[in-house]
């Protein structure tokens, strides 16, 4: 029980003779160093609030301006015009610092300069955000940039061209902008022509048209004075409604997986990577909380929201019976560590100073060493973070509110994130194709009680040294924590590094106390609760087909080759495989971006188009010549390329809708239009995997050190989930989901060698399976 006695400072008992204190030097030690570090970080938060609220303006600026003020009087010149003079005359006289002339002059000229020195940030601030308000660059063709948009991008570097942190820019971003009801309408039905015959259309354009001219007027007002009143008008009632009071598991339903680079491998020690990665990741956590970290920029000069970035670290989902919470903590000295069933705590510091890398290796070694066995009802009991929502609150409620239940999940939910040493090894063996499905599907929901998918995100270190990440969903969207990731992996290959026996670099410190085993209490009634949902999640792992797979024949430079965008191609690419798939085309969602507003996440791109089903209509009929099949791709990229432009730049369709059927609801107003809107299934949900968004390494350079991307399981119970990423001139990874339940879909049906002869999107070339397309032959690239 050592690691007991050092968690308190000091212990006493009640003798005959008294009371008998006795204190611990080195618990009294760790209390005050904490104590320095918070202090710190408190006036490092108060400095970077004050360097952030005059950007663009500087301490520097504001000298320099009182510097000419001052200069210009002695000059016997009066850039005031007079306002000094009466600004001395205001202040009182004859007592205090206010004496002499002299005095009062130069604080005359001081607080002239500091109201000029605010006016030009308010100003400079205010020009800024109307600059960048201004989105036309998008909508321009490569290598057609307007006279007017060049003017715009100088005005934009300058008043940014001083050196930013991270959340500079956030009161210089724009907001949200509400769209017109009329223009959303249209670009509904649009969007839904190419499924819908002639009686569905007509039917629905009715309904559309009755909204438009009775319901949405009253409904659209509300939602004007919320976008006035509010930072934006979309976020907090998406992450409320569509994350927090969602009562399905999160896992497959809500939370999303990452992989690492698959191609290299830096270490077959599972402790030793551990320990590198762990303390990159604090090594980030800190850049965050200084603001170190610079801004993503579009062309690299927009920037782009960073308010999600904020509740990636010391975050966790508390489950509710009606609605979750997302706590976030300031600071957390701690990871949690789940190994054999068993619970432990790891401390990151050791007074104020983040433990070196050979120091975390021993403590994950340390667990791994440690032979105890799991306490009665701890081997699953994660668990009930897998299953249903309101089971979890319940059990939560009546089993862990007090005594050492309590603070064993407290450790558990303080924590900086959580961190899994698996038993099992996975890695990608580009020989064996089932590897990268296996990889995905142990990091998608392992064995369904290895995993805390409550935590912000959870670290996955198999037997074998390869890693992962189970990222919960409501506090960000994918790109943040790819932000974190591909620093960490960075960080890890080419500044940390390791030895020739594979371990981290440096001498551990063997005085360091054991990590702490956490201790339960756990009563049969909440044993039989855990059993309970792990059936339920294992009913829900066990339906989850996925299939992974790195597609070789080409990637962006062949495609950029074409003259159309990478991400257009794959979308109607994907059009065509689910229209081989299931003889029809269906609702489509692509998610999209919208940081350039301020706090903003993500707008739907309904890639189903009339121009992509013309396309897939015509490359399945197999007469059109290959001019006429290159025109109609060109239109078809055309087309998605519009709406994908669109959406980032607040003119989307979905949010929207969203909003106003919200709305609708609080106001208790019926809507059969969005009623039905509503409740469309997206059968073919996708997502891009964004990348190199630090420029950690040259991947010229290092063209194999590729991540294969993450994938999430299937939204409809009879659709399927595709993310993939284009991770490199001539390579891109898919990660295709679906249900064995459903007899509608399947991810993988065959085993041909098809990705090896140039199908881009499944296992067979001739199309005998599903999601695949044909390209050769056809003309397309």
């Amino acid at each position: 029980m050592a690691e007991a006695h050092q968690a308190v400072a000091f212990q006493f008992t009640v003798t005959p003779d008294g009371v008998d204190f006795r204190l611990s030097r080195e618990a009294l030690k760790h209390i005050y160093l904490s104590g320095i570090n918070s202090w710190k970080k408190r006036l490092i938060r108060i400095k970077n609030g004050i360097l952030r609220g005059v950007y663009p303006g500087s301490p520097t600026s504001w000298l320099v301006v009182i510097m000419a003020t001052v200069g210009s009087s002695y000059c016997k010149v009066d850039i005031s015009m007079g306002l000094v003079g009466y600004i001395q005359k205001c202040l009182p006289e004859g007592c205090g610092p206010y004496r002499t002339p002299q005095t009062r002059a130069l604080l005359s000229m001081a607080i002239f300069s500091t109201g000029v020195w605010m006016m030009g940030i308010f100003f400079f601030r205010q020009t800024l955000k109307l600059l960048l308000s201004y989105h036309g660059w998008m909508f321009e063709m490569h290598g057609q940039t307007s006279h007017f948009t060049k003017v715009w991008a100088i005005c934009v570097r300058l008043l940014s061209s001083r050196r930013p942190m991270l959340y500079s820019f956030q009161t210089s971003l724009p907001k949200l902008p509400v769209p017109s009801v009329p223009a959303t309408i249209q670009r509904y039905l649009e969007s839904v022509r190419p499924l819908m015959d002639d009686e569905q259309y007509y039917r629905m354009e009715t309904l559309a048209k009755e909204f438009q001219d009775k319901t949405a007027p009253r409904l659209q007002k509300y939602l004007v004075l919320k976008s006035w009143w509010a930072t934006n008008y979309v976020s907090d009632w998406w992450e409320e409604y569509v994350y927090l009071r969602s009562r399905a598991p999160l896992m497959v339903n809500s939370n999303y997986y990452v992989m690492e680079f698959v191609l290299i491998k830096n270490t077959n020690i599972q402790a030793a990577r551990l320990g590198n990665i762990v303390h990159a990741m604090i090594m980030y956590r800190r850049k965050l909380d200084r603001e170190e970290i610079k801004p993503v920029m579009a062309l690299g000069i927009v920037p782009m929201c960073s308010y999600q970035m904020e509740r990636m670290f010391n975050t966790t989902r508390i489950p509710g019976k009606e609605s979750d919470l997302l706590q976030h903590l300031s600071d957390s000295r701690h990871v949690a560590v789940y190994h054999k069933g068993r619970f432990f705590k790891v401390w990151l510091y050791k007074g104020s100073q983040l433990l070196k890398p050979c120091d975390l290796e021993m403590q994950f070694q340390r667990i791994l060493d440690d032979p105890s066995p799991p306490q009665p009802g701890e081997e699953k009991l994660a668990a009930l973070t897998a299953g249903g929502r309101v089971e979890w609150a319940q059990a939560r409620q009546a089993f862990f509110s007090s005594g050492k239940n309590k603070a064993a999940l407290d450790a558990i939910e303080r924590a900086a994130f959580f961190v899994v040493l698996d038993e099992e090894s996975h890695h990608y063996d580009p020989e064996d194709e089932a590897s990268l499905s296996l990889y995905g599907k142990a990091l998608l929901h392992g064995n369904c009680y290895n995993r805390w998918f409550d935590k912000s995100f959870t670290v996955i270190a198999f037997k074998n040294g390869q890693l992962g990440l189970n990222t919960e969903h409501a506090w960000a969207d994918a790109p943040i924590i790819g932000h974190l990731w591909e620093f960490v992996l960075g960080t890890e290959t080419f500044h940390l590094g390791y030895t020739d026996t594979g371990h981290c670099l440096g001498k551990p410190n063997p005085m360091l106390a054991a990590p702490q085993r956490l201790q339960w209490d756990i009563p049969e009634q909440c044993r039989a609760v855990i059993e309970s949902s792990y059936q339920v999640a294992m009913a829900l792992a066990d339906d989850v087909e996925l299939y992974c797979f790195q597609f070789l024949p080409f990637g962006k430079g062949l495609i950029k080759k074409c003259r159309t965008s990478p991400d257009a191609f794959v979308q109607i690419a994907l059009q065509l495989a689910h229209f081989r798939d299931r003889g029809k085309f269906c609702l489509t969602y692509e998610a999209s971006m919208t940081r350039m507003f301020r706090e903003g996440r993500t707008e739907t791109v309904r890639s189903c188009t009339s121009e992509s089903t013309a396309f897939v209509q015509a490359m399945v009929e197999g007469s059109h010549m290959k001019a006429d099949l290159q025109d109609l791709f060109r239109k078809a990229s055309k087309k998605h390329q519009n709406m994908y432009r669109l959406a980032m730049t607040g003119a989307g369709i979905d949010r929207h809708l969203f909003c106003l059927y919200l709305v609708s609801k609080y106001l208790g107003v019926s809507s059969p239009f969005l009623a039905e809107v509503l409740s469309e299934p997206w059968r073919l949900s996708t997502s891009q995997i964004a990348q190199f968004q630090i420029r950690m390494f040259d991947p010229d350079k290092y063209p194999n050190h590729l991540g294969a991307g993450g994938g999430f399981g299937p939204v409809a119970d009879d659709g399927y989930g595709v993310s993939y990423m284009i991770a490199g001139e001539n390579t891109i990874f898919f990660h295709i989901s679906s249900k064995f339940s459903s007899s509608e879909t399947v991810s993988l049906s065959c085993s041909c060698s098809g990705l090896r002869r140039g199908c881009p999107l499944g296992p067979c070339l001739a199309g005998e399976g599903p999601l695949v397309v044909r390209t050769e032959g056809q003309g397309l690239t």
